[in-house]
């Protein structure tokens, strides 16, 4: 049976790229997406929906991602679903879908991304 694993979003970040070296020195840059979408309800109304996404980038990607990226940018990430799964520490399977980054595209021109960060807000401590 043929299959195709490709995924294609375009969202904003909710949270700061975290970027790690693996041992072997790869680099890899975690971070959040919000990708909204908005359709007509049963009823007639607008309803707007949030997918939260887990994005993994490796390599130069990555580095990439950790240099330009700030919470708040608008991004196009281009890449695969993969199915992360492992115990929990009370023994329960637990499993979440993330997108492994391969192509990264910055939305927005350098100017419109420098004062969306210098505007933002600073978060308050919890």
């Amino acid at each position: 049976m043929a299959s195709y694993n490709r995924v294609i979003v375009i969202g904003n970040v909710t949270r700061a790229p975290q970027l790690k070296f693996l041992s072997n020195g790869n680099a890899v840059c975690d971070l959040g997406l919000a990708v909204n979408d908005r359709r007509k309800g049963t009823d007639g109304q607008w309803v707007e929906e949030v997918t939260w996404l887990d994005v993994t980038f490796f390599g130069k990607q990555a580095e990439t991602a950790n240099e330009y990226l700030v919470k708040g940018d608008p991004v196009l990430v281009e890449g695969r679903l993969k199915l992360d799964q492992w115990g929990d520490k009370d023994g329960g399977k637990r499993s979440k879908l993330k997108v492994v980054g391969e192509r990264l595209q910055l939305l927005g021109s350098k100017a419109q991304r420098e004062e969306a960060t210098t505007e933002a807000p600073a978060e308050q401590p919890h």
